[in-house]
């Protein structure tokens, strides 16, 4: 996905009073279970339908999504009743009106209650779900649209358009569906909602045979396209059992039940969101929400009242900044560290006062949120301290669109920051091939694992490798387990620059490093291609952070002012870094990085502007 235009929100919060200390009372100072104690049992789902089955029954009366159809307007709250109504409607329909059985159906759409009923009407039984990602531009829709073999395209309401100049170049697609539309079938035009009205009366008439489909938990049943962080987009073939396993694990590293309520603000294309903010939360009855966009999530979170959040490093670190500054600015920063380093000592004997004395913060993102889940990209390690320092739980997640996508999660009983997780129940993970301080290319064995890559046989071969009976994926990042078998990125091979003394320099390891300069907003280290020179110039792109250097620095710097400034905080970072890694080359980027959909930047793609 590329977010050219992608922007952190300007998170605002009030200022701080931290009253919360005043609540410390004789009731708060009880002793609490040891975490490391506690020992989490996990599921043993086969199929997502299954899932679907057992909980739209047993929590039909709850809340399964919040969503505001209108900015204006409240959240609208739609039970697990509906829910369970509208998918098997729409899959009665889908087969037994569109004769779309066992074919191949797009989605695309923002993050949006159709969505998630599409999307389960294929994983129960319909046929092959394709999750395109929305922000692609219309000749790269169309060409999923062929490369998938779609019969029909679901789509939302803000897609309208960009279908309408592509429908004429797939005429192959059957059908074009329009979500929220009560449109009937006008020769390849149809709405969701009419098929939905026109399933359920199929239903009502008695046949039950969509719910009567038996899933073979091995069978293709998704085809999601990568990000192409690295490479162009390769079709990555998932079955029932990989999204299922997903959800069994998870269930073994952290408790969630019916009363936990997810915060869906990552888009649902992805495996990320689409597993684990979505058919995860359904698994236990809990509730989702979905954010308007990015810059309402302050607004949403405080209304919704959220749990749990999935993020990427990039969100989370822009609100550990947003709130550390505020605090500064409230002049509390003395008082937080103080109360952090109370609150961790009556932590270590079993005393947790934090959601009290931390109250202030806790309401800025709406009061109940107790686990904050990153994933896709490494993360600062002393953002993650503060996270749990504050006394929300701060959990990594690890894999890739190819293990659906968890293989590693740190779990809520024993959290280690830094880590990017423990193997989950079903995986296995090894160092291939390691150096002499352990690191290398990290290797996953997981009942997660993709079937393969759509129609590339070669591609598959290439990353999957049968060693002792046993399926390994070779995920292109490197890494080392430490004694208990947790995972710590360095790097992706991918990037790695080679130096001309066969030294490897992994670009993540700088990029976090100068993710602690305030005056940079964004990064990107790669080896500059030189003339008449066969050593790469260990360069930095820079985005400047213009509202940090007018704070610090004075406003209306000129453009070599600004250069000089970064520069000289980069000198700084060179002297914790061996020589051979210090950056030799500053650059200024005026437009946004191209980015993944997870908000990771596309490093070939920047390093092919660089060459022209």
């Amino acid at each position: 996905m590329r977010i050219l235009d992608f922007k952190v929100p300007n998170f605002k919060f009030p200022k701080l009073k931290m009253e919360g200390i005043s609540e410390i009372d004789e009731e708060s100072m009880k002793e609490e279970p040891k975490k490391k104690d506690i020992k989490y049992e996990a599921k043993n789902y086969k199929t997502i339908k299954e899932i679907f089955n057992k909980v739209t029954g047993e929590f039909k009366d709850r809340p399964f999504m919040l969503e505001k159809f209108d900015h204006k307007e409240p959240f609208t709250e739609i039970s697990y009743e509906k829910y369970r109504r509208d998918v098997i409607g729409l899959g009665t329909g889908l087969i037994k009106l569109l004769n779309l059985k066992d074919k191949r159906v797009v989605i695309i759409g923002e993050n949006t209650y159709g969505w998630y009923v599409s999307y389960m009407a294929m994983l129960c039984g319909v046929g092959i779900a394709v999750p395109v990602d929305k922000e692609l531009p219309a000749n790269e829709i169309e060409n999923v649209v062929k490369r998938s073999k779609a019969s029909a395209v679901i789509y939302s309401a803000k897609k309208k358009e960009v279908i309408k100049k592509i429908k004429d170049n797939l005429p192959e697609v059957e059908y074009f569906i329009g979500m929220y539309s009560d449109d009937a079938i006008n020769e390849k035009e149809v709405g969701l909602n009419y098929i939905i009205e026109q399933g359920n009366r199929i239903v009502e008439s008695g046949d039950n045979s969509f719910m009567d489909i038996e899933i073979d938990e091995e069978e293709f049943k998704v085809l999601i396209f990568t990000s192409g962080t690295t490479s162009k987009a390769k079709g990555v073939m998932i079955n029932n059992k990989n999204l299922a396993q997903n959800v069994n694990v998870v269930s073994a590293y952290v408790y969630l039940d019916e009363n936990d309520r997810f915060f869906s603000v990552l888009p649902l294309h992805h495996t990320y969101e689409s597993s684990i903010g979505f058919l995860l939360p359904m698994s236990v009855g809990a509730s989702i929400a979905i954010c308007e966009g990015l810059k309402h999530i302050v607004p949403n979170l405080q209304e919704t009242k959220p749990t749990v959040m999935l993020a990427v490093p990039l969100l989370v670190e822009n609100l550990y900044k947003k709130i550390n500054a505020n605090i500064v600015k409230s002049k509390k920063d003395k008082l937080v560290k103080s109360m952090i380093y109370l609150t961790n000592a009556l932590k270590g004997v079993n005393i947790n006062v934090k959601r009290k004395v931390f109250k202030e913060i806790y309401d800025n993102l709406g009061g109940n949120i107790r686990i904050i889940v990153s994933a896709a990209a490494p993360i600062d390690a002393k953002v993650g301290k503060w996270v749990q320092d504050i006394g929300i739980s701060f959990l990594q997640g690890y894999g890739l669109t190819e293990t659906a996508p968890i293989a590693a999660l740190t779990p809520e009983f024993d959290p280690r920051v830094g880590s990017a997780g423990k193997a989950v129940t079903c995986a296995e993970l090894k160092i291939n091939n390691p150096n002499e301080s352990g690191e290398g290319e990290v290797f996953i064995s997981s009942d997660t694992l993709m079937i393969g890559y759509y129609e590339d046989e070669n591609a598959t071969n290439e990353v999957v490798h049968v060693i002792d009976g046993k399926r390994w994926f070779n995920s292109g990042d490197v890494g080392y387990l430490d004694e208990d078998g947790f995972l710590f990125i360095t790097g992706r091979s991918k990037n790695v620059i080679v130096t001309q003394n066969g030294k490897n320099i992994y670009p993540e390891e700088i990029e976090l490093l100068l993710g602690n300069v305030e005056e940079i907003k964004e990064c990107m280290v790669y080896g500059k291609e030189e003339e008449g020179s066969k050593e790469l110039l260990l360069s930095v792109k820079v985005i400047p952070d213009y509202e940090k250097i007018d704070e610090k620095h004075g406003k209306d710097l000129k453009e070599e002012d600004i250069h000089k400034i970064i520069w000289e905080e980069i000198k700084k970072v060179n002297k914790k870094l061996t020589s051979y890694k210090a950056i030799k080359n500053l650059e200024i980027k005026k437009d946004e990085f191209e980015k993944t959909t997870t908000m990771k930047i596309k490093r070939f793609a920047e390093i092919a502007k660089d060459k022209k």
